[in-house]
């Protein structure tokens, strides 16, 4: 298995053989082939740009860095701590509208 800071680990190939995909990688197959994925992230990223989200991330990052030092952080230490309070954070009409947004997209791709 490789493990990533970001995203839970990635099986390997020879884990893989002979499995059927789950729904769930089948929908984000879909999202990725048809550009969706990216159009999605691109309005994730305007939305939490719109509430200040990120300025917010920015500054909990910067006020960590302050308190423990410049060359006593690492960019693992500012993901563990920011990971569970961003996604805390995000408002839920920005929750709310990506999820219609998706459903609209399994609607008209009739999976």
């Amino acid at each position: 298995m490789k493990h990533s800071v970001n995203r839970p680990p990635t099986p390997d190939a020879a884990d893989d053989r002979g499995k059927e995909p789950t729904l769930q990688e089948i929908i984000n197959i879909k999202l990725i082939e048809s550009g969706e994925k990216e159009r999605l992230m691109e309005l994730l990223r305007e939305r939490l740009m719109e509430c200040g989200w990120k300025d917010e991330m920015k500054a909990l990052c910067r006020a960590y860095i302050k308190k423990k030092g410049r060359n006593n952080v690492t960019v693992d230490d500012l993901v563990h701590l920011i990971t569970p309070k961003g996604r805390a954070s995000i408002p839920d009409s920005v929750k709310a509208e990506l999820l219609q947004r998706i459903r609209s997209f399994l609607v008209s791709a009739t999976l």
